[in-house]
């Protein structure tokens, strides 16, 4: 049967399933833009949003908001695609030092220059990558003054010696290695395509290399705190329950996110609303998710937040 509108309304419309919330779907299409080849696809996609929504419908937390978004019609599998930090693959710590203490009561790095807009993976599962281009672009600006959006798909491309597996997956100190022996190009020069490429297209025109990096010392609240007064951090934290994945706002607090890691994003800012501290993190997903691509994550001891405390590491670049 060919594909029509007419004809993807009509199977909603019939279906046994959501036959009275079939247009709170439509309602959800056309807002997100999505797009189906068949009635079928439409009605299997109607039907994992009704379980998406039914999962949204019975968070509660009195400190952060879930709701409808970009990933509400992904399946589970699909959805977990989207988060390839490699924790099976993190080594111990090496390289940690100790920071000079901060006494900042808020950092904004975004206020201050050095954080280029929210970027997208799609689905790939490249997020170490944006990630280390995110760290390495505040690094860069503090050092020179100047913002530069660095290539994402080069350390996808050429990073594969270091352990790195493009959109399967990697860890940002591989990438950090890498950047320290190969400067890292624009993304101008060197585009993101979401997808994994055989060959590394690197023509030897980087405009940012890694001088060194170091690890912040392991579930110390206090540790990241003093590395984010420093500049934007790479953090590992577990993405993959409801209160991140269809997180809309406020802080996120307490258990319900998970400590088994298995997304990179970036730590740009710190601060405190109505008593509650917060760390500020920029996502890869793009600016219609969260709080225009961004989440803030309550300050806690231990493994912190979504485990945000036990795996961050921060570069410097010449």
């Amino acid at each position: 049967m060919k594909f029509t509108v007419a004809s993807v309304l009509a199977a909603a419309a019939s279906s046994t399933v959501l036959n009275s919330n079939y247009m709170e779907f439509v309602q959800y299409v056309a807002e997100f833009g999505k797009h189906y080849g068949t009635t079928e696809e439409f009605e299997f996609r109607m039907n994992t949003f009704a379980d998406n929504m039914e999962k949204i419908k019975s968070f509660k937390s009195e400190t952060s908001t879930v709701g409808k978004n970009i990933f509400s019609d992904y399946t589970e599998n699909e959805y977990k695609r989207l988060l390839g930090f490699r924790a099976q693959d993190a080594k111990a710590y090496k390289n940690v030092v100790e920071l000079p203490h901060s006494n900042a009561d808020s950092v904004d790095w975004r206020e201050l220059g050095a954080v280029t807009p929210v970027k997208d993976q799609k689905a790939c599962g490249s997020c170490w990558s944006f990630s280390t281009t995110g760290a390495l672009e505040g690094a860069h600006f503090i050092a020179t003054g100047d913002l530069v959006s660095l290539s994402e798909q080069q350390l996808m491309d050429c990073s594969w010696k270091y352990g790195n597996l493009s959109c399967g997956g990697g860890l940002m100190d591989s990438a950090f290695k890498y950047a320290m022996d190969t400067p890292i190009t624009t993304e101008a020069n060197y585009p993101y395509t979401a997808m994994f490429h055989t060959s590394c297209s690197y023509g030897g025109n980087g405009v940012v290399q890694a001088k060194s990096y170091y690890d912040v010392t392991a579930n110390d609240s206090q540790a990241l705190l003093d590395a984010i007064a420093l500049g934007p951090v790479s953090v590992a934290i577990e993405a993959d329950q409801t209160v991140f994945g269809s997180y809309t706002g406020g802080i996120i607090t307490g258990p319900a996110c998970g400590i088994n890691l298995d997304h990179g994003v970036l730590a740009v800012g710190h601060g405190t609303d109505n008593g509650v501290q917060y760390i500020t993190v920029k996502n890869s997903w793009g600016s219609s998710w969260g709080e225009s691509g961004y989440v803030r994550l309550g300050v806690e001891a231990g493994a912190g937040v979504c485990g945000i405390n036990q795996s961050a590491s921060q570069p410097q670049t010449n």
